[in-house]
């Protein structure tokens, strides 16, 4: 079963006025793992869907959903996938791929049948991000050996990171879609430091491997109006391509970034001075 959310955008002004409840309606996903189904959220920034697939007894198939109006989900779409749990399998049309844990891989536009199942006694979860494609590009495995690995931060600032480029246009082909993970180093706790725009394109974060009872503010906004949302694992969060987005843990964990919009240039970003934050 594929089951889905429809999400509006919003006006930068009219967020101001949010309250806790609201912010949290309007931006937060907070169950993206339900038994046996697939769980989505369509926004109408970008068009983007993000969502998770979760094959406990059975295997689970991606389903079209209304708001696509199409017969196959991936008719005018691409998705990435990234499995943060044991090792499980995909099947594409066919033909089968092994993704163990924080591997990804890329599907095209076109394919018709994509199905998720356990391969092993481990339970995987499979994090979606699907944008609409232009082009049908191949499918495509990226192990985490065959990710760009960039060591960022320092731990006097407690953002020492490593982040980790698995669906970026270096590695494989898409239209517009950009997945990554980037993995705090133990007693870091910032990510995204110094925080930034990029008017060309949205994101959706999605935090894992959190402790549990532990949580994480995830900041968003305008810079000099942020709000923040906490968090718990295994949730997801959106932000609009005129919002900031950072975060802070009451323990080290790591994240998935998932862009789409104007452009595929990663480090097109407007930084902002953490002291001009407001």
């Amino acid at each position: 079963m594929t089951h889905s959310e429809f999400r509006y955008a919003h006006h930068p002004e009219d967020v101001k006025k949010y309250s806790t409840q609201e912010l949290r309606e309007h931006f937060l996903i907070p169950e993206l793992f339900r038994k046996d189904e697939i769980n989505l959220t369509y926004s109408m920034y970008d068009r983007f869907i993000a969502g998770g697939a979760f094959p406990v007894s059975k295997p689970v198939k991606l389903e079209t959903i209304d708001d696509l109006k199409s017969e196959n989900f991936l008719d005018r779409r691409e998705l990435g996938i990234i499995n943060v749990g044991a090792t499980g399998k995909v099947t594409v049309d066919g033909e089968s791929y092994e993704l163990k844990h924080k591997e990804a891989l890329y599907v095209g536009r076109g394919n018709k049948e994509v199905i998720f199942e356990k391969s092993g006694d481990g339970q995987p979860y499979f994090y979606l991000n699907s944008a609409p494609a232009h082009h049908a590009y191949p499918t495509k495995k990226v192990g985490k050996e065959d990710a760009e690995v960039v060591e960022l931060g320092d731990s006097k600032y407690a953002n020492k990171r490593v982040l980790n480029k698995l669906i970026v246009n270096s590695i494989v082909e898409t239209c517009q879609l950009q997945m990554g993970m980037t993995e705090l180093v133990e007693g870091n706790i910032w990510n995204t430091m110094p925080p930034h725009t990029h008017e060309r394109r949205m994101e959706v974060y999605f935090y894992f491997d959190l402790e549990e009872g532990q949580t994480i503010s995830h900041y968003m906004g305008q810079p000099d109006e942020t709000r923040h949302i906490f968090m718990k694992n295994h949730q997801a969060v959106i932000s609009p391509e005129w919002s900031i987005h950072a975060g802070a843990g009451t323990s080290n964990y790591t994240f998935i970034w998932g862009m789409a919009g104007e452009n595929l240039d990663y480090g097109d970003m407007d930084k902002v001075s953490v002291n001009e934050l407001k």
